[in-house]
């Protein structure tokens, strides 16, 4: 059982050897296919420790520790409102979820950035186009306004690698997308009684 064990390890480390041979050529080859465009600069190619993890390939083993350290690491980063106030305006809100531009090479740098929330999430139920690959937020107010509910949203706008390290979801203010106060009105979005996304359907 003892030389299986230490076979399997061998192995282990032989494939997250070659995974990262692999790897650095892959972004050799990036580095030399794309070129910077307006907003989008080379440093989007560049992965920070959680993209390298998460790119791993799927099946690969990775080390929990390092795995809850990364976790850690992005929750202690959060910051929380200045001001301590979390709910903006609920209105604002829904322009922010409903614009999909910024950050391409085609957008005007000079306009705010919008956070495309309904590319993966259903909000208001009046809404007919929206994506599925996150959970319907329809309601997402009856879950109430409590410090720890106030805090977990925000966190998960803020970043959402706190909570699910490999989680598909824009870093909106980790990563500069979204401006603090933008947050504050996707946050009254999500949480005011008189938003769109907790009224019950027609």
């Amino acid at each position: 059982m003892k030389c299986l064990t230490v076979g399997i390890t061998l192995a282990l480390s032989a494939s997250m050897a070659t995974w990262t041979r692999a790897s650095d050529g892959i972004e050799a080859v990036l580095q030399n296919s794309f070129v910077a465009n307006n907003q989008a600069t080379m440093e989007r190619l560049e992965r920070d420790a959680v993209q390298t993890a998460c790119s791993a390939p799927r099946g690969m083993p990775l080390d929990n520790d390092m795995l809850a350290a990364l976790r850690e690491e992005r929750l202690d980063a959060v910051v929380l409102p200045a001001d301590g106030q979390y709910l903006g305006d609920w209105q604002r809100g829904a322009e922010v979820a409903t614009n999909g531009r910024g950050l391409q090479s085609s957008d005007d740098p000079t306009q705010p950035n919008g956070g495309n929330c309904y590319a993966c999430h259903q909000l208001a139920p009046g809404e007919v186009a929206y994506g599925t690959l996150g959970p319907s937020l329809t309601g997402y107010g009856a879950r109430g306004q409590s410090q720890a509910m106030l805090q977990y949203t925000w966190t998960k706008l803020w970043d959402t690698h706190a909570y699910n390290l490999c989680s598909h979801m824009p870093r909106f203010g980790a990563q500069g997308i979204l401006t603090e106060q933008q947050l504050k009105d996707v946050m009254a979005y999500l949480l005011d009684p008189a938003s769109p996304v907790n009224q019950a359907a027609e």
